[in-house]
């Protein structure tokens, strides 16, 4: 039953979305309606939880304003909702009161969600409500050129909203979130090259999950310095029976207030999350902290600009140079190393070029491998798999305290694929074999390698996949003789074609065409 609602839900939503479509562009329409349908979840979770508190009252939460001692027993709600849900919401600003309602309601949405915002105000859970709808900007020409269109928008939208039921009682299973994902997925594969900004396929995402969280059934944090969405975070939290903290980082302003609503619509309590808005790079936010398992998909070669405090920031310090300006990708996995605690584990996303390119890079690679001796596996993905670029990509993985400190697994998953329509997707089983290889260590021909550390010097820390995994696939021998014979009966077979076209040109008393 659960299954089917989950699909029922998706697709109500995305037609519900679609009504947005004609109106604007994927990434602008996808933060008017996330952020209405978080908006309606934290009307049903603010209406549950004050019908529970209220049970022993044998009230309802509808039924306060009508109370005797209405105002304090909704300053007694407000008091418990902050404190347990890190919001509040009276019941006049509810969702369902609203869609109820229709008629003008665009002021009043406005007012409600600065008021959810400032229901934080002075509170532990403020910082993960601060400026949250900031994106969703009701005034604008593009929701409706006037008024009326603008108004008229909601109240279609809220109403259509307002008739799906989101389940929120069914405690054991994650339906909303799940349709949630669906829809940020949807956007993200019609919003070109700007989805790598907010979202890591669901199969990557698998991947990585899985790998950081290999030997581990619950872990104490988790941390992504270039999250998004928070889509690969919260894939993480599914890996293990029990998980503390999820920290992360997202320089993007509208894609951070996603990924706090991404957080609390799965609801990841605000006391569990402690997501930032800023550059990693130039303006980490999490100094000092480290992280047992650390998963990221930064964004490919991304230009950043040398300072010189950088140069003596302990995330680069030891290595003499910095990553290219021109390609930030060593920066960022430097700073997920520094970041990685003893126990920790690190998947990290990467365009092939880091593999193999030479200056800077090549002194981080070799620090990373022969002083640190942190790289535990090399995994080469096939092309075009991710959202708005068609490269190939690998992901890297690294652990301080290596199991096998020997040697490094090298896989070439490049060529395993199925091609749906202009994207190659990775299967369950793709999913399943990489994963397994990775975790039984195995060696396959043409598929993995264990490559010593000494192999590795002996190429000079260069560590393109083929150098390691031979994946030539030798051609069968010609038969020359056959071949010849081949020919021979050819040539004969074409001679007696020519005579007998020179009996018809005989016939017809014209010149052979040889």
């Amino acid at each position: 039953m659960s299954e089917h609602h989950r699909k029922q839900l998706e697709t109500q939503l995305w037609n519900i979305a679609n009504t947005l479509r004609g109106r604007m562009n994927a990434d602008e329409f996808r933060d008017y309606i996330l952020g209405f349908i978080f908006f309606k979840y934290l009307s049903e979770k603010q209406r549950t939880y004050a019908n529970k508190i209220l049970k022993a009252d044998k009230l309802s939460y509808k039924e306060v304003p009508d109370h005797p001692q209405a105002d304090a027993v909704l300053e007694a709600v407000r008091t418990a909702s902050v404190d347990k849900l890190g919001f509040f919401l009276p019941p006049a600003d509810l969702f369902g009161t609203l869609a109820a309602k229709g008629g003008d309601i665009l002021e009043d949405v406005k007012r409600i969600l600065r008021d959810i915002e400032q229901s934080t105000m002075g509170h532990e859970s403020e910082d993960d409500f601060d400026h949250l709808f900031e994106s969703i900007n009701l005034d604008a020409s593009k929701l409706g050129k006037t008024y009326n269109d603008r108004n008229g928008a909601l109240v279609d939208i809220f109403r259509a909203l307002d008739k799906i039921d989101f389940q929120l009682d069914d405690t054991e299973s994650d339906i909303l979130g799940d349709a949630y994902e669906y829809l940020i997925g949807k956007f993200a594969s019609g919003a070109g090259k700007t989805a790598g900004e907010f979202y890591t396929p669901q199969q990557v995402s698998k991947i990585l999950a899985k790998l950081v969280t290999t030997g581990k059934d619950r872990i104490k944090s988790v941390y992504d310095p270039t999250c998004g969405s928070g889509s690969l975070l919260l894939r993480v939290t599914k890996e293990v029976k029990k998980f503390g903290m999820i920290f992360g980082q997202e320089m993007n302003p509208t894609t951070y207030n996603l990924a706090r609503m991404n957080m609390i619509l799965h609801d990841v309590n605000y006391r569990n999350f402690d997501i930032r808005n800023e550059n990693t790079l130039t303006e980490p936010q999490h100094p000092g902290e480290r992280f047992e398992a650390i998963v990221a998909n930064p964004p490919f070669s991304a230009k950043w600009k040398h300072t010189p405090i950088l140069q003596d920031d302990e995330r680069f310090s030891k290595v003499s140079k910095l990553a290219p300006q021109s390609k930030a990708d060593f920066a960022f996995i430097q700073h997920m190393v520094h970041h990685l605690d003893d126990n920790g584990q690190m998947a990290v996303v990467a365009p092939h070029g880091v593999l193999f390119r030479g200056g800077a890079e090549a002194l981080i690679r070799r620090f990373l491998i022969e002083d640190r001796n942190f790289l535990d596996a090399v995994i080469g993905l096939p092309a075009n798999i991710f959202y708005g670029t068609s490269i190939p990509t690998c992901i890297l993985v690294f652990k301080r305290c290596r199991e096998h400190p020997e040697n490094v697994l090298f896989i070439d998953a490049s060529r395993e694929f199925e091609k749906e329509k202009n994207q190659n997707e990775l299967s369950d089983e793709h999913v399943r074999v990489i994963v397994d290889t990775y975790r039984e260590r195995v060696e396959q021909d043409k598929y993995s390698y264990l490559a010593s550390l000494e192999e590795i010097a002996e190429n000079d820390y260069n560590l393109n996949i083929p150098r390691y995994v031979d994946t030539f696939e030798e051609e069968e021998p010609v038969d020359l003789a056959a071949v010849s014979k081949e020919l021979r009966e050819l040539q004969t077979e074409i001679s007696g074609i020519d005579q007998e076209i020179a009996g018809f040109c005989k016939e017809l008393g014209i010149d052979t065409p040889f």
